[in-house]
């Protein structure tokens, strides 16, 4: 709320006192809705966090590729409309060509399923390559990866499709 309050200044020409009246203007609405605004951006800011999850790299390409065993190896292949397919093997010995879902009763059940398969008759744990398609999106990486991490799965790799697969998935 605003106040006036009166001083007297001295003495006029005429033997009259004169008075001012300076405003004083109380702030305290004004204080309290900054330490409101301050609080609301705390909490904003609180939970907007970001939840990143970290993928390694590798530094550069001068190491030739290892082969990868195809007896422990899950290929998955991410095509565009949100289709997925996937086949246990290399591009020339593997077993056939299945679909499926980016969810828990699809691409998670296979991985928890296929992995227990690999460690029963191998005795190592399964390998997963992971060959985005031209026209997959960036979601559906992100749902692979998601699905490795929570089917608790420490090989993986995102690489490229061989031209035999690229051929083999032509309408995926």
């Amino acid at each position: 709320m605003a106040e006036l309050t009166t001083s007297s200044a001295g003495r006029g020409s005429h033997g009259r006192t004169l008075s001012k009246t300076l405003p004083r203007v109380d702030l305290t609405a004004m204080v309290d809705l900054a330490f409101l605004l301050i609080t609301f951006f705390m909490l904003t800011t609180t939970l907007a966090k970001q939840n990143a999850m970290a993928v390694t790299m590798p530094a550069d390409d001068t190491e030739p590729d290892r082969p990868v065993p195809e007896k422990r190896t899950l290929n998955i292949f991410m095509g565009n409309n949100d289709r997925v397919a996937w086949y246990v093997g290399s591009p020339e010995n593997h077993t056939p060509l299945q679909h499926t879902r980016y969810s828990g009763n699809g691409l998670r059940k296979i991985m928890l399923s296929q992995g227990a398969a690999i460690r029963q008759s191998t005795g190592k744990d399964m390998i997963v390559l992971i060959k985005p398609g031209e026209k997959s999106k960036v979601k559906n990486l992100v749902d692979v990866l998601d699905e490795i991490n929570i089917t608790k799965i420490s090989r993986y790799a995102i690489v490229d499709a061989a031209p035999a697969e690229k051929k083999m998935l032509a309408g995926l």
